[in-house]
């Protein structure tokens, strides 16, 4: 770690950014909060919760109402062991929300969830303003182009594995050095491919350990050396509650005490379930460590 700490050292984690869509700017001046809304069956935490369009609009527009600046739409589930569907299945799940969204919200800023490039482009077609792509491109070779043509940002996740193998005894020979190294080299090829706005996401959960995931997040700052903004996704997470012996549904206050340790090692977003909990956390964070004019 002694080389990705030296590139840190002068390094500020809250610089002033900004993500660039199609012409709109979000400025990441401080932390901001993307909202979850999966409009799936099976994933881990609200998964069948928002089955039909009606409803999953209107939980956006709640998160949105809450204070989220970003909305992360999902049709395809994540979680450990999850099955793929495909891109018909995904888009149909998704394409009428994104719609009913923007019809009352025009300006929100929709990313999508997505290692389909078919889906990414539809998405960006139908008024998306970015994608998150849990393969960082390794899942679909046609994302970056996609990604490029249409100039939104992408969000780069460092994944071992699939979902359906990613927790099979996930092994490191030093978890924070193979995460950030891997991460370096797709950052690269995706600025290579044309990409102008790049986030990158040490993927909690995804191929890690309990103690891999703490060690990640203990050394979150070391991936400030990419020079790129840091999302934290950690929201109701395995790593929270298997610690303490709970469930998704109990790890709020568990989640809570993760973001606060996530803006101190720099996170630039925050992926959450929870908006207003979150928006919290992020406005004590700026009572204890205040930005300098």
């Amino acid at each position: 770690m002694d080389g990705i700490q030296a590139n840190i050292m002068n390094t500020t984690p809250f610089i002033s950014r900004h993500l660039t869509s199609k012409g709109r700017d979000l400025v990441l001046d401080a932390p901001k909060i993307m909202a979850i809304l999966n409009c799936t069956p099976d994933s881990f935490f609200d998964g069948g919760r928002h089955a039909t369009i009606q409803a999953a609009a209107k939980q956006g527009l709640d998160l949105l109402d809450q204070g989220a600046h970003i909305l992360d739409i999902g049709g395809q589930s994540t979680r450990p062991g999850a099955s793929h569907v495909g891109v018909e299945e995904e888009w149909n799940r998704i394409g009428g929300v994104i719609e009913e969204i923007l019809s009352h919200k025009p300006d929100t800023w929709i990313s999508v969830d997505t290692f389909h490039a078919e889906v990414a482009q539809r998405a960006l077609q139908a008024g998306a303003a970015m994608i998150n792509d849990v393969s960082s491109g390794t899942m679909d070779p046609s994302m970056f182009a996609v990604v490029a043509e249409n100039e939104v940002p992408l969000v780069l996740m460092h994944m071992q594995g699939t979902p359906e193998t990613m927790q099979h005894e996930p092994q490191y020979e030093n978890v924070v050095d193979d995460v950030y190294y891997w991460l370096e080299k797709r950052v690269k090829a995706a600025l290579s491919a044309g990409i102008r706005d790049v986030i990158v996401d040490v993927g909690f959960g995804f191929g890690k350990t309990l103690e891999h995931n703490y060690a990640l997040l203990a050394s979150l700052n070391s991936f400030h050396a990419l020079h790129v903004p840091v999302m934290a996704g950690v929201s109701r997470k395995s790593m929270i509650w298997k610690a303490l012996n709970g469930t998704p549904e109990s790890a709020l206050n568990g989640t809570t005490a993760l973001h606060a340790w996530a803006l101190e090692g720099g996170a630039h977003l925050l992926r959450v379930h929870d908006v207003i909990e979150a928006k919290e956390t992020v406005a004590l964070h700026a009572m204890l460590r205040p930005r300098r004019p």
